[in-house]
């Protein structure tokens, strides 16, 4: 799939830097893993099964970096579709809104645009991801006891972007020749986060008809 994003999605328009894996790291070695699985066309509800022998958190920190550099690049191509004007309110159609809270600016969950949503969202999660307190690298050095936690809100917010990108702007995801591409994103992102249990099932309801529909 990411020979297939990088041909479709414009790397330019990715909101922040990617993350990435060091190579010699058993981290990287499970990023090499997981992507070879992805790419030999596997069947994705076996692709994001943890493999024998390995350490769950890793894997979850493997796919949370994975989703998040793959997400931004998915919001990144659509965000000239996204503007205040046209997303003055971050949600999922009539039924959903989505306010922003990250206990420092915004202290109690507060109405916001969209593309300023998505903006915190990314600055947010890439803060956590590089906080080596919160995603480890180094060998021998543990996880938080709180890490699950934290990567059930960075899946659950991530997940918010398929709502609004899938409602508000899927015109543009066929506009740009990518429908096929964030759809398989989407169902790996899915299998992923109910194969684990990692973001409440209330949550996904936004999405629930086509997620039946095309994740069979």
């Amino acid at each position: 799939m990411a020979l297939c994003l990088n041909q479709v999605f414009n790397k330019d328009k990715t909101f922040r830097p990617r993350k990435k894996f060091e190579p010699g790291t058993q981290r990287f070695e499970l990023y090499k893993k997981a992507q070879a699985s992805l790419k030999s066309g596997l069947d994705l509800k076996a692709v994001v099964q943890l493999p024998p022998g390995e350490n769950i958190n890793d894997w979850i920190a493997v796919h949370v970096v994975d989703f998040f550099n793959r997400i931004n690049l998915i919001y990144g191509t659509m965000s000239e579709f996204c503007t205040e004007r046209s997303c003055p309110i971050m949600s999922g159609g009539l039924k959903y809104e989505y306010r922003w809270q990250d206990d420092q600016r915004y202290k109690r969950p507060t109405k916001v645009s969209a593309p300023l949503y998505m903006n915190m969202l990314m600055e947010w999660i890439e803060t956590l991801i590089n906080n080596e307190d919160t995603f480890p690298t180094r060998m021998g050095v543990p996880f938080p006891k709180n890490f699950q936690h934290v990567c059930n809100k960075i899946l659950t917010r991530l997940f918010r972007v398929f709502v609004h990108v899938y409602i508000h702007h899927f015109d543009a995801i066929i506009t740009v020749g990518a429908e096929a591409h964030v759809n398989t994103c989407y169902k790996h992102f899915y299998y992923f986060i109910t194969e684990f249990s990692l973001v409440d099932h209330r949550e996904l309801e936004p999405l629930r008809e086509m997620t039946e529909r095309i994740c069979h």
